[in-house]
């Protein structure tokens, strides 16, 4: 399937409509998150820039009433040549789809064609942890880079948040200005996908880093604004995160390997190697599969292999 030029509109005023719609009754009815919100919408306005580009004017809906497999996959295939790895094309496809769906909810399409649609097959691949001491390296430096003292508390508290609670970044950065207020708290609720809540205990150490950074933060913490702001005052990015873990690879001499998720990873697996049990490890992680926490076990179980590699007399290559 080769494309014609492409062309400045990707849609028609109608489509443009309903595609709003759409994302109106993901965020009211189906209570998805912001960053799915996001995702979704931006999955499906590549794919109707493609399609636009194909057909050589802007989608309309009738465009879409009968989309075929073989139009899915040039789409996947101009996404793969764009550099697109397996775990995104997944993603672009169940975003088309659901739009899809709500046009055959409206009676305007067919699923049929996308539902035949399998996403393309993701390289198995494990989660690459911290060792503890890299990871409390992290948590007591993450400071070391910033210019001011209370930034460099916010750094802190927000990287001992996703290493001493397992939280995901978007969760710590969603958090209100009046959480981790109370000192002698034991536990907190957290919102995670899917507006799913868990309630996750706190360590001595994220209470202490949390109020440094409420005694420093120059900005009211007030519950109606974010608890983590940026240096301006506005809601702190997770960009600005993922740039602090990246100076401090280069600051401690850690892999690529060691971002923001990685502490998320860290506290599971380590958690784990201390003997803890894989169905609490999954509610306080927020997974809705113990499918997707059971990866863990896989690498606690290469650690002992590699454990028992360097310290067994028997184990090494051409030994007596």
């Amino acid at each position: 399937m080769s494309m014609s030029a492409p062309v400045l509109v990707s849609a028609t005023a109608p489509l443009l409509a309903l595609k709003a719609e759409w994302l109106r009754r993901l965020e009211v009815e189906r209570r998805a998150s912001p960053l799915t919100i996001e995702a979704y919408e931006r999955d499906l306005r590549q794919f109707l820039l493609f399609f636009a580009a194909y057909q050589g004017r802007p989608v309309a809906p009738e465009d879409l009433a009968d989309l075929k497999p073989a139009e899915f996959r040039a789409f996947l295939a101009d996404r793969r040549r764009e550099g697109a790895g397996a775990r995104s094309l997944g993603r672009h496809l169940s975003g088309v789809r659901s739009f899809v769906r709500h046009l055959e909810r409206e009676g305007l399409a067919s699923g049929a064609g996308a539902a035949s649609m399998r996403a393309p097959k993701r390289p198995k691949s494990l989660p690459r942890p911290l060792s503890v001491p890299d990871a409390l390296a992290v948590t007591e430096e993450a400071g070391a880079t910033a210019s001011e003292p209370w930034i460099a508390a916010r750094n802190v508290a927000v990287l001992t948040l996703l290493y001493g609670c397992g939280l995901r970044i978007s969760e710590a950065l969603n958090l209100p200005g009046d959480a981790l207020a109370d000192r002698t708290a034991r536990s907190m609720t957290i919102t995670g996908k899917g507006n799913k809540q868990r309630l996750v205990p706190l360590l001595p150490a994220v209470l202490e880093a949390a109020a440094d950074y409420r005694r420093l933060c120059p900005y009211a913490l007030s519950a109606d604004k974010p608890l983590f702001r940026g240096a301006r005052g506005g809601a702190l990015g997770p960009g600005i995160i993922q740039r602090e873990m990246q100076r401090l690879r280069g600051y401690l001499g850690l892999p690529d390997s060691a971002t923001p998720h990685a502490l998320r990873h860290s506290f599971a697996t380590h958690l784990l190697a201390k003997g803890g049990d894989l169905r609490a490890i999954q509610d306080l992680l927020g997974h809705a599969s113990l499918s997707s926490t059971q990866i863990y076990t896989a690498i606690e179980g290469n650690r002992l292999l590699q454990i028992y590699d360097d310290a067994h007399p028997r184990a090494r290559r051409g030994a007596a």
